[in-house]
């Protein structure tokens, strides 16, 4: 059975998914790098932005699938690209607060907590985009296919589903009752946050699910949906949907362009896209100066982080050579480096569960001590000779292997310095978007590897996703490291219904990832975002949800 959890977002860049907060200067204090209350999107009446326009923004790569469920198409872009498309049950707010989204649901409540039951009841005017209904079927479908019991589905991970014992037709189409046989704490989050609900056609047999959306997405629900694909400009165009049932949208189109990371912040220079995060100082600065942008400020809900492949033959099998290298990374030497300039205190992220400013975030992650770092090596029997260490005639080498992008290079080389002060060679292997994940992550063809992952406002259900282990269902830990303990300890967690008890696990699942170096989370994205200056409602989200339909232009 697979572990449950939310979906995570793997990035491969720190900015690909665009959240940051206001202000023009690049020390301004409201950059203070914690997650808070509030973001910084220029909210604006609907009523004082324009009716129509093309919002044009950026992608690193064409999509390997737009199944954003499917163990290749869990990419936080694709997930970026398709929310003004799918249902979503509840919609966040810059806290994490969670409300109703009535366009698709008039209610979804805990109907019992023993067993734990929970009722849908489906907007009677939600429909798909050839006409027809969206009911507890579709409900249903997803969750059989994310429930594990059929490992044809190639998942991305289950969100919670491998708990749902059945799901049943309530008073009519339009109600689903999930019943379930294990508590699952952030049930709420099962269609909401980065999880999206899509049509029976995709979930309901293996084939459909894992080759249906190739190519290409069918059917939508949202107040967009696909309007053109045009592979050889490399760009992919949303139109309003016509049978969209809610609040006209402002905008006509929004146009995705795929473009090289050394592209983004030129192309918003030059009025060829409107909106892009802004990685390094050099990229804020040339925003800060350019004609008709500004810059959005809020605290970035993406976080950097070094997995490290524990897989069997890998030179980082050993957990006490993972840990001692952990030890010798001047992690708040690499926040500094990275963010001085970008925010006003630069902090590294010292947790794998919490962002900064989230309740239940506290420091575990061990002291950078390179002596340490050192005696550890020695016991384990890499000795220095010359240079760089040597165990058994085999010299202690690593291959850091991430995203051809300025920051992820930077941070690469910061670690690289840090090592060879103790021994290790480093040796920076840099890799194209497209693919990224699929041929080079996930096959494990890494020593260590640099991504990003998102968060959203359950955090908890993430934790099976990345640090459970089960060698026949990785899901996100593509480090293949774990222990039953720790399985264990995950799946407690996840089913605590305390909320203060479940934060109290949570951190004892953070200390444990530390203690057995499975990764290295790094920093907290700065949330830094170039737009537009007459871009309304859109630009520094934090946790909040977009509404699609008030995004738009000035009038």
């Amino acid at each position: 059975m697979r572990p449950g959890l939310r979906f995570v977002a793997p990035l491969i860049a720190l900015v690909l998914l665009l959240a940051a907060c206001g202000g023009d200067t690049a020390d301004s204090s409201d950059a203070s790098g914690s997650l808070g209350t509030t973001n910084d999107i220029n909210p604006t009446d609907p009523d004082l932005v324009a009716d129509g326009g093309n919002l044009r923004l950026s992608l690193s790569a064409w999509p390997e699938t737009w199944n954003n469920l499917s163990v290749d198409g869990a990419n936080g872009e694709i997930g970026s690209l398709e929310r003004p498309m799918l249902p979503r049950s509840f919609k966040t707010d810059a806290a994490g607060g969670l409300s109703l989204n009535t366009d698709y649901f008039t209610n979804v409540e805990l109907t019992s907590s023993d067993p734990q039951v929970v009722t849908y009841t489906i907007n009677p005017k939600a429909v798909w985009s050839d006409g027809t209904p969206i009911t507890w079927e579709d409900i249903a479908a997803q969750a059989n296919a994310l429930s594990g019991r059929d490992p044809a589905y190639l998942i991305a991970n289950t969100s919670g589903f491998e708990r749902v014992q059945k799901v049943e037709r309530g008073v009519d189409d339009r109600q689903a009752v999930l019943t379930y046989a294990q508590p699952y704490a952030e049930w709420q989050g099962q269609f909401a946050g980065n999880s999206m609900l899509f049509p029976k056609s995709v979930t309901s047999t293996p084939e459909a699910f894992n080759t249906s959306l190739t190519n290409g997405i069918t059917l939508t629900a949202g107040p967009f949906m696909v309007a053109n694909l045009d592979r050889g400009q490399n760009r992919i165009t949303l139109g309003r949907n016509p049978l969209w049932w809610g609040n006209t949208p402002k905008l006509d189109t929004i146009t995705f362009s795929v473009l090289d990371d050394a592209a983004r912040v030129p192309a918003l220079q030059n009025n060829e896209i409107d909106a892009v995060g802004l990685a390094t100082v050099d990229e804020l600065k040339t925003a800060q100066n350019s004609a008709g942008v500004v810059v959005r400020r809020a605290p970035g809900n993406q976080f950097s982080h070094v997995t490290f492949n524990g897989a069997p033959g890998s030179i980082m099998e050993d957990a006490r050579l993972r840990t001692a290298i952990i030890k010798a990374v001047d992690r708040q030497g690499i926040a500094t480096a990275m963010q001085n300039g970008m925010v006003a205190d630069p902090k590294p992220l010292n947790n794998h569960v919490y962002l900064r400013g989230q309740d239940g975030y506290q420091d575990n992650a061990p002291g950078y001590d390179p002596a340490a770092a050192e005696q550890e090596l020695d016991a384990l029997g890499w000795k220095r000779n010359g240079e760089f260490r040597e165990k058994d005639g085999r010299r202690l080498e690593i291959r850091d292997v991430m995203y051809q992008s300025t920051t992820w290079v930077q941070i690469a080389q910061i670690i690289q310095q840090n090592l060879a002060q103790i021994g290790v060679k480093l040796n920076i292997d840099t890799r194209s978007g497209q693919g990224y994940f699929t041929d080079v992550i996930q096959p494990g063809d890494f020593d260590i590897a640099q991504w990003s992952w998102a968060g959203d406002a359950f955090p908890i259900s993430s934790l099976p996703q990345i640090y459970a282990y089960n060698p026949d269902d990785l899901q996100g830990n593509y480090g293949r490291i774990g222990s039953p303990e720790l399985n264990d300890l995950i799946e407690r967690t996840t089913s605590e219904l305390d909320p203060q008890k479940a934060t109290e696990m949570a951190n004892e699942v953070d200390r444990q990832v530390w203690a057995e170096g499975h990764s290295m989370t790094l920093v907290q994205a700065p949330g830094n975002v170039g737009v537009r200056d007459n871009l309304a409602n859109f630009g520094a989200a934090g946790l909040a949800s977009y509404d699609y339909t008030i995004i738009g232009f000035l009038k």
